[in-house]
């Protein structure tokens, strides 16, 4: 049986930083930008819920993107994943981004990218960003 890895998340905007419709609109177009079939690690449009240029009634006060996928044994590419994702996510304005791992060999795996002012901007300094990661358990 083949070593099957999962991945999933949501990037997370704050509604009320900045013009809401300026911010809807780069996310979509930085979603969109991702191709509907990409070069292994896959990072591409479908895996994303790529919002709608008019909020609707399921957003309360935070915009949120949620995506996921299952891969075959993605864990051996996940610096290349984590840079394609890194990159999408410096087009994006967001707040804070989680992305969780899941592997058969290693266990679960929890990345969390938080931004240190009031919100990422596109094309801001990456510097400005911190992500931690944590493990949650291994299979043994």
């Amino acid at each position: 049986m083949d070593q099957e890895s999962i991945v999933y998340g949501c990037i997370k905007d704050v509604t009320s930083l900045y013009s809401e419709a300026e911010r809807r609109h780069a996310n979509r177009k930085a979603l969109l930008m991702l191709p509907t079939s990409d070069e292994w690690p896959y990072l591409s449009q479908e895996m994303f819920s790529i919002p709608q240029l008019e909020p609707g009634p399921d957003n309360y006060q935070t915009e949120v993107v949620h995506f996921g996928a299952s891969y075959k044994a993605i864990e051996y590419e996940w610096k290349n994943w984590v840079e394609k994702f890194e990159l999408l996510l410096s087009n994006m304005y967001w707040v804070s981004a989680v992305v969780h791992l899941e592997t058969e060999l290693s266990g679960v795996h929890t990345f969390t990218w938080l931004c240190e002012d009031d919100c990422h901007i596109p094309g801001m300094d990456a510097s400005k960003v911190h992500c931690e990661w944590s493990r949650e358990h291994a299979l043994i």
